[in-house]
C-alpha cells in the first residue's frame, strides 16, 4: 500500500467522523450556549444544569437522524471492505 492510499482512507475516515459527530455536537453546542446564557441572566451558577438538555439533545438527534448516520456509516464501511484487495498490492 502506497503512503497515498495510506492518507486516502485516513482522510476519508476523518470526513465520516466529522460529518457523522458534526450535527449532533453543533446541536448540543447550541443548547450549551443558550443555557449559559440563561445562567448568566438569572445568575444561576450550576455547572450540572447544562448536561441533561445536551445528553437530550443528543439522544434526539441520533434517533432523528439514525437512518442518515447508518447510511454514512455503511458507505464508508462498504468502501473499506470492499477495496481490501487493491490495499493489499
Amino acid at each position: 500500500m502506497t503512503p497515498e492510499g495510506v492518507l486516502d482512507i485516513g482522510k476519508t475516515a476523518i470526513q465520516t467522523i466529522l460529518l457523522v459527530a458534526g450535527p449532533m455536537l453543533g446541536l448540543s453546542m447550541i443548547v450549551g450556549l443558550i443555557i449559559s446564557a440563561f445562567q448568566a441572566m438569572t445568575q444561576i451558577n450550576e455547572a450540572t444544569l447544562t448536561f441533561l438538555p445536551k445528553i437530550i439533545t443528543i439522544f434526539i438527534v441520533m434517533l432523528v437522524a439514525f437512518p442518515w448516520l447508518l447510511d454514512i456509516l455503511l458507505g464508508f464501511m462498504t468502501g473499506i471492505w470492499g477495496n481490501i484487495p487493491a490495499y493489499i498490492r
